[in-house]
């Protein structure tokens, strides 16, 4: 059972510590002054408050954390839907990644992708003009007013890991000069055990 909130617990007095009898118990049993109690107790209330603090301000980080990824999980299943509903729109074209596609809708209702945007169709755009898409290498898409962003992200990335490709070459390129038989201008050292020198 947990101690109530500013309960001073006080060590239990003992004539026999370790089984030898005390001649005097009163230094080791010395009954603490009231104002000593009044400090104790002010103590223990400051520990359980700032446990209590240290605890909320732990939960509270924890539940924006969850907070933040349950709205991510609720972007990433968004845009597979739509990701999906767009690989099946009618379309009678080979899709490639980084082409934009302009998706229209019917009369009927029906939806299909072109690579004719609205301003090429001008004025005889036959059906309504839904939205923009650009189809990326991981066969996702891309809102057209994300685009720039998503172009940045990938240069970034592209970047990055291009240098890390560099930095493991010339890894391996250094490994490979210092393994045996690999070119160092360091100096060799010749076995001559099996040919002795002349007298």
């Amino acid at each position: 059972m947990e101690p109530a909130a500013s309960q001073v617990a006080l060590v239990e007095t003992n004539s026999r510590p370790l089984g030898v009898q005390l001649v005097s118990s009163r230094q080791t049993n010395k009954t603490s002054s009231p104002m000593d109690l009044v400090e104790l107790a002010q103590q223990v209330q400051k520990a359980d408050e700032f446990t209590r603090a240290n605890a909320c301000n732990k939960l509270t980080v924890i539940a924006d954390q969850i907070k933040y990824l349950q709205e991510q999980a609720k972007k990433v299943l968004e845009n597979a839907r739509r990701d999906n509903l767009l690989h099946h729109a009618a379309c009678n074209l080979v899709k490639k990644p980084g082409q934009m596609y302009y998706l229209y809708e019917r009369e009927s209702g029906q939806q299909y992708l072109s690579i004719l945007s609205p301003q090429e169709w001008g004025a005889s755009c036959p059906h309504e003009f839904i939205a923009a898409y650009r189809l990326e290498h991981d066969q996702s898409w891309t809102p057209i007013e994300e685009v720039e962003k998503r172009s940045e992200e990938i240069a970034l990335m592209d970047k990055i890991y291009h240098a890390q490709a560099a930095i493991t070459d010339a890894r391996f390129s250094l490994q490979g000069k210092l393994q045996p038989g690999g070119t160092t201008n360091s100096p060799q050292i010749k076995d001559v055990s099996e040919h002795p020198s002349s007298p």
